[in-house]
């Protein structure tokens, strides 16, 4: 009975010490960035999902159509929504958002990427988690919420 108590704790102690440098790992990446003007595609994870790879049937989301003509307010009301969401602006430029989502009980950040691209009429989105294999939905939930409350704000 010891001996099982004893591995139990080091099963314990060991999961813990995991979770702790993945969540380490995670607070220090970075998002993938543009990558030849378009959003980074998705690794071969099904911890991933974008709008800009229609190829990709696995990770593959429909972008926000763009109905208004000034991107000024609709780059205004992406961040407004990315806040309402929880979420934290991490770099800004012409038509490109990269934002933070942090869990709350572990403390593990995903990634949320929008490229506007004006020509198309279409607002390309990526969310990504930075650690781990699977997300239970978590990032494709998060892409629905955003589309969501961007309709409702843009209308």
């Amino acid at each position: 009975m010891k001996t099982a108590f004893i591995i139990f704790l080091i099963l314990i102690v060991g999961f813990v010490i995991l979770l702790y440098n993945a969540q380490k790992s995670s607070r220090a990446e970075v998002a993938s960035g543009l990558v030849g003007g378009k959003l980074s595609k998705c690794p071969d994870k099904p911890n991933c999902v974008s709008s800009e790879d229609i190829d990709d049937s696995s990770h593959y989301i429909t972008p926000l159509i763009i109905t208004k003509n000034n991107t000024i307010d609709i780059v205004k009301i992406l961040k407004n929504v990315i806040r309402e969401m929880g979420g934290a602006i991490e770099a800004e430029r012409e038509n490109y958002i990269a934002a933070t989502f942090t869990s709350k009980v572990f403390k593990f950040v995903d990634d949320l990427e929008i490229r506007i691209d004006p020509i198309q009429k279409v607002i390309h989105i990526r969310s990504a988690s930075r650690v781990g294999h699977g997300d239970m939905g978590v990032n494709k939930k998060r892409i629905e919420l955003l589309k969501k409350l961007f309709n409702k704000q843009s209308s």
